[in-house]
C-alpha cells in the first residue's frame, strides 16, 4: 500500500516515493553480516562472560581428568543425579562440545577483532598528525595570549617543547599566510596496550587449548616400600592430553618410605578429624641415588617435569595365600580403600593361579576394631592399635582375568562366582588379626594376615603451560593498565599575525575520557612562555 502524494513536499520525499523496498542481502550479504556480528567487541565480551560461566561446573563437580575417583564416588552416592549431569558432560566440562564451541567462537571473535584493529593502528602510527583546525576556539581548553616573539620563533619553540613531552609533531602553514601552527598528538600507547591485552587473551586461549594437550594426569596407589617408575604401565589410571606421546614421560622413580598422620578427636561431633599428613618419599632420577623429601597436602613434590600431589591414604594388609602343600602362591600388601574418616576400609584380593580353582576375597579392614551389638564391626579411630582386624568373604569361579579385557583390581563382581565363606555360604567369614592364619574351605589352602603397611594415593600431573600462562597473564595486566591510564590527546599551538601583532593560541582535544586535558593545555602554555623567555601573561580563555 502506498501513501498518497503530498504536493507540499519535494517529489523525491519519502512520502512521495511509494512503497519502500528493502535491499536483499543474499547469502554473501548474510555471511558478511554474521561475520561482523561475531567479530564485534560486544560479542567477544559476551562470549568471554559465557566461558567464565561455563567453567563454573568444572569447579563444582569432580572432573574425570583431575579426580576420577571423585567421579566414581559421586556416581555411587547419587546415581540419578550423576546420570543427568553426565549426559550434559559436566564431569568433563572442559572437553565438552558446548564448552569447546564457546571457546572456539571466542577465539575466532578475538582474532577477527584484532586483525583489522592492528592494521588501523599501524596506519595511524605511520600517518602525520592531523592539520590544525581553522578555529581552535571551538575546541576544549582553548587559551590565547599575545607574544613579543615572531611567529617562526614561537612555533619552533613549541615544536621542541612538544617533542620533549613525547608528542608526535608536524608543522603547518608559513609566515606568508599570517598563520603558523604545530600539530601534536600522543597516547597511541593506549591503543597499543589495548591490542596487547587482546593478543594476550588469544595467547592465553592457545596456551590452555593447545598447550594443555601436551600434558597428562595419572593416579597411582603407592604402597610403603614398593617403588614406582614413571612409565605408562605403572599407573593405575592415566588421562593423556590429545597430543601426548609416551616418550614425554621423563624417567624417575618414587618410593613411599613412611607415612605419618595426625588426627584430633572432636568432643562435640565425637569424630576424628585429620590435622596433618606427611608422606616421606624417596625420589631417584636415572643414574642417581635415592633422595628423601616430604609430600604434604597442598605441597607437591616437583620431579621429572611433573608435580606429585598427595590425594589420600590408607592401610595395605600384607596377605599370603598358600596351597595345601604350603607353597606361597600369592604374597604382598593389598591396598584397602578407605570408606570413612576412621579408615574403615574395603578391599579385594584376587588369586587367579596356583590353587585348584580361581579364588577371590572381598572384605573389610578395621585398623582399630570395635564390635557392635549386631555382631558387625567398625573402626573406633584411624590409628592402628596393634589389633587390626581383616574380615573376608571368599569366592571361587572365573575371575575374568583370562579374557584379555581390563578388570578393575579394586572391585569384584560376585554375581558370577560361588561364595564359599561368609554371607549365605554356611561358612563364617574369615576374620584375621595380624599374624593369624585361616584355612580356606574345601581344602583349597590357607590365607595369612602377616603384617600391615601404609599407602598413599598420589596424582602425578604434567602441565607444560604455566610459564606461558604467566607470561600472557602479565601481558594481559600490562596491556590493561596501559589502555586504562595512558591518555590519548591532540594539542595545537598556533601563531597568528594580524596588523603586526602576533597572538598565540593553544587548544587540545581528548580522544576518550581525559579529565586532565585542560590542566595539560594550561601547563603547555606556561612552559612555552618560559621557553620564549616571556613573563607569564594573563591567559584569555
Amino acid at each position: 500500500m502506498t501513501s498518497p502524494s503530498r504536493s507540499d513536499r519535494p517529489a523525491d520525499h519519502v512520502d512521495n516515493a511509494g512503497a519502500v523496498t528493502n535491499p536483499r542481502l543474499g547469502p554473501v550479504g548474510w555471511l558478511r553480516w554474521g561475520w561482523r556480528q561475531l567479530t564485534s567487541m560486544r560479542t567477544a565480551l559476551v562470549l568471554l562472560l559465557l566461558m567464565a560461566l561455563a567453567a563454573i561446573p568444572g569447579s563444582l563437580v569432580p572432573q574425570r581428568t583431575s579426580d576420577p575417583n571423585g567421579v566414581i564416588q559421586f556416581q555411587q552416592r547419587d546415581p540419578e543425579t550423576f546420570r543427568v549431569l553426565d549426559s550434559l558432560g559436566l564431569f568433563s566440562t572442559f572437553a565438552s562440545p558446548w564448552f569447546s564451541a564457546i571457546y572456539l567462537l571466542l577465539f575466532v571473535s578475538l582474532v577477527g577483532c584484532i586483525i583489522p584493529r592492528t592494521k588501523h593502528h599501524l596506519d595511524a602510527l605511520l600517518a602525520r598528525p592531523p592539520r590544525t583546525p581553522a578555529r581552535l576556539q571551538k575546541l576544549a581548553a582553548f587559551q590565547t595570549a599575545p607574544t613579543e616573539a615572531d611567529a617562526d620563533t614561537a612555533i619552533e619553540a613549541a615544536r621542541v617543547l612538544l617533542r620533549k613531552q613525547r608528542y608526535r609533531v608536524e608543522r603547518y602553514g608559513d609566515a606568508s599566510t599570517g598563520s603558523i601552527s604545530v600539530s601534536a598528538e600522543r597516547g597511541y600507547l593506549r591503543e597499543t596496550g589495548n591490542l596487547v591485552f587482546h593478543v594476550a587473551l588469544v595467547g592465553m586461549l592457545l596456551t590452555v587449548g593447545v598447550g594443555g594437550g601436551f600434558g597428562y594426569t595419572g593416579q597411582r596407589i603407592l604402597v610403603q616400600g614398593e617403588p614406582f617408575t614413571n612409565v605408562l604401565a605403572s599407573y593405575d589410571s592415566f588421562t593423556p592430553g590429545r597430543f601426548f606421546e609416551e616418550s614425554a614421560l621423563e624417567p624417575y622413580s618414587l618410593r613411599l618410605d613412611a607415612f605419618d598422620a595426625t588426627y584430633e578427636f572432636d568432643l562435640t561431633t565425637r569424630a576424628w578429624h585429620p590435622s596433618d599428613f606427611t608422606a616421606s618419599l624417596g625420589t631417584r632420577l636415572p643414574g642417581g641415588d635415592w633422595d628423601s623429601t616430604d609430600l604434604k597436602i597442598n605441597a607437591p613434590v616437583r620431579i621429572g617435569g611433573t608435580d606429585v600431589y598427595l590425594l589420600g591414604n590408607g592401610y595395605a594388609p600384607v596377605v599370603t595365600v598358600r596351597d595345601p602343600d604350603g607353597t606361597a602362591i600369592f604374597s604382598g600388601p593389598v591396598p584397602f580403600l578407605a570408606m570413612d574418616a576412621n579408615l574403615t576400609s574395603r578391599g579385594v584380593i584376587k588369586v587367579p593361579d596356583g590353587l585348584a580353582e580361581q579364588v577371590a576375597f572381598s572384605g573389610f579392614f578395621y585398623p582399630d576394631p570395635l564390635a557392635l551389638s549386631d555382631g558387625t564391626f567398625t573402626s573406633f579411630s584411624p590409628y592402628d592399635n596393634g589389633e587390626s582386624l581383616l574380615s573376608l568373604f571368599a569366592y571361587t569361579g572365573d575371575l575374568g582375568l583370562d579374557d584379555g579385557v581390563g578388570v578393575n583390581v579394586y572391585s569384584l563382581d560376585p554375581t558370577t562366582l560361588t561364595q564359599i565363606a561368609g554371607g549365605d555360604s554356611g561358612t563364617p567369614a574369615l576374620q584375621l588379626n595380624e599374624g593369624d592364619v585361616a584355612e580356606l574351605p574345601g581344602g583349597l589352602g590357607t590365607i595369612e594376615y602377616e603384617g600391615l603397611r601404609r599407602y598413599v594415593s598420589i596424582d602425578i600431573h604434567h602441565d607444560p603451560t604455566p610459564g606461558w600462562a604467566l607470561l600472557f597473564a602479565a601481558l594481559v595486566l600490562g596491556g590493561l593498565l596501559l589502555s586504562l591510564f595512558v591518555p590519548r590527546r591532540r594539542v595545537w599551538v598556533k601563531a597568528v599575525t594580524d596588523a603586526g601583532v602576533t597572538r598565540l593560541e593553544y587548544a587540545g582535544l581528548a580522544r576518550g575520557e581525559d579529565p586532565t586535558l585542560e590542566a595539560a593545555v594550561t601547563e603547555l602554555a606556561r612552559q612555552h612562555r618560559e621557553a620564549l623567555g616571556e613573563p607569564e601573561p594573563r591567559m584569555e580563555p
